[in-house]
């Protein structure tokens, strides 16, 4: 990264009612188009240098647009999960495992099916106005460029991909109240697009007739700029949310249920499991107990001992997907007594994602017994050692830190070189690995105890799907 080019805006989610989550997104672009024009002043000089764009966003969102090319309705991540009784339906009606198959993506409420049929059912003269239905990344290539074509890896994580053939699944979209030609162009993630609109072309002439990419999924981009691109390294993503990845030619013929399986490009498939819980319990646990700075915070779970609160948790907060795919579930905190403090609290959430991400692992392990070392990424643990050191313990496995601070659009950028020749391979480019967390015997071992309990309570709260 060019030192001093990073510009970035926070953004918020909001939420309408119980289970929802929405964004606008014309906020959201026109908060990336301020941060284009602050690495444009940045640059100087630079900026007559730059090659091409690349983009990486945020997965299994949608948006529809009306027949203005505008945005008629807000944008919908995968943790809004109102369309859970649409999931449920969906599964009653059709073969989940089969779907689950050949798209890589169970009927679940974390994808596009139930979302459709929720909208139709719950807000239809909202769901009628819209013409097409996009990804953010997607709607941000039509403001920029009035086309919209969208990558296999964006797709891919939609639920609507036939992930072998690469083209949208007929048998899904039979099951749903949207037409395939509502959707975007596929295309890979090396085919550019040139020329902005006017407007844009004026306003960054250094970027009006270089390349933009499209957008890749940032779990994938996560992947490659960490320096993960096959089984002999698995990524270990902790941001918002978590999840365990590897880089495959092979796109996995038969899919084990616990894990899902997208695409990076027409030749390289990712494999893995995600939770919908990560840096988010963290914030969410440090917000609402008011525990103040990190650093503080950081020292205190830094000398506690595993496992010493006497707490189970269950962190689904926005529901589950990996290993059990459960998006009823909820959050859940067994065993408080009055000697809990808010220090046990935080801890036992850490723990608890740790231990889920113990799960997933697990089933990576059963795929590929030889799969090789974990490399750490995502600034929910880059900026935590102690949080570090709890999930190397709780995996039982060595976990290196990836000296990558933006993992992603470090990975989106090298796509970019690579499909512009600069590169021959992505492999070229060095991994820039850190320091090494070694699991302890003993603390593994009183973890193993943690997670039997935390078996024992999912089993009994949280029904499957």
């Amino acid at each position: 990264m060019v030192e001093g080019s990073l510009a970035a805006e926070g953004y918020a989610w909001s939420m309408p009612e119980p289970g929802g989550a929405e964004a606008d997104p014309d906020d959201l672009v026109e908060r990336l188009f301020r941060c284009i024009d602050r690495v444009l002043a940045s640059a100087g000089p630079l900026a007559g240098r730059i090659v091409g764009v690349a983009a990486t966003t945020m997965v299994t969102n949608v948006l529809g647009v009306g027949a203005h090319g505008r945005a008629v309705t807000p944008l919908y991540p995968y943790t809004d999960d109102r369309s859970e009784p649409d999931a449920a339906q969906l599964r009653q009606e059709a073969d989940d495992a089969a779907i689950h198959n050949r798209t890589g993506c169970h009927l679940h409420t974390s994808y596009l099916p139930p979302r459709f049929r929720w909208l139709a059912r719950t807000q239809p003269s909202r769901f009628r106005k819209a013409r097409k239905w996009m990804s953010i990344g997607e709607y941000l290539f039509l403001r920029l460029f009035r086309q919209s074509p969208v990558s296999f890896s964006v797709a891919s994580w939609s639920g609507l991909l036939d992930r072998s053939r690469l083209i949208w699944d007929p048998g899904v979209f039979a099951l749903l109240p949207v037409r395939i030609d509502q959707f975007s162009p596929l295309i890979d993630q090396d085919q550019a697009v040139t020329h902005l609109e006017e407007a844009f072309a004026s306003r960054w002439p250094a970027l009006r007739d270089v390349p933009w990419f499209p957008a890749i999924g940032d779990g994938a981009a996560a992947n490659v700029g960490s320096g993960c691109l096959s089984p002999r390294r698995m990524a270990l993503s902790v941001g918002t949310s978590a999840a365990i990845r590897v880089i495959t030619a092979d796109p996995a013929e038969h899919l084990p249920q616990a894990l899902f399986c997208y695409r990076l490009d027409r030749s390289r498939s990712i494999l893995g499991g995600a939770l919908t819980e990560g840096g988010n319990v963290f914030g969410w646990m440090t917000t609402t107990m008011r525990l103040g700075d990190t650093d503080p915070l950081e020292q205190a779970l830094a000398t506690m001992a595993p496992d010493s609160h006497g707490l189970t948790v269950l962190p689904f907060f926005s529901g589950e997907r990996s290993p059990g795919w459960s998006s009823r579930a909820r959050a859940t905190l067994h065993g408080l007594s009055l000697r809990t403090t808010a220090i046990d609290i935080l801890r036992a959430g850490l723990e608890a994602v740790a231990l889920r991400l113990a799960l997933v692992y697990e089933e990576m392990r059963k795929v590929d017994a030889e799969s090789g070392e974990l490399v750490a990424s995502g600034s929910a643990v880059l900026n935590s050692p102690a949080w570090l050191q709890i999930i190397a313990d709780a995996l039982g496995a060595p976990v290196i830190a990836s000296g990558v601070t933006e993992a992603s659009a470090r990975g989106a950028a090298l796509l970019a070189l690579e499909a512009l020749g600069e590169l021959t391979d992505v492999g070229q480019a060095p991994a820039y690995l850190g320091e090494i967390y070694e699991p302890d015997t003993a603390r593994h071992a009183r973890y193993r105890e943690a997670l039997e309990r935390q078996r024992a309570l999912y089993r009994a709260l949280i029904q499957q799907p």
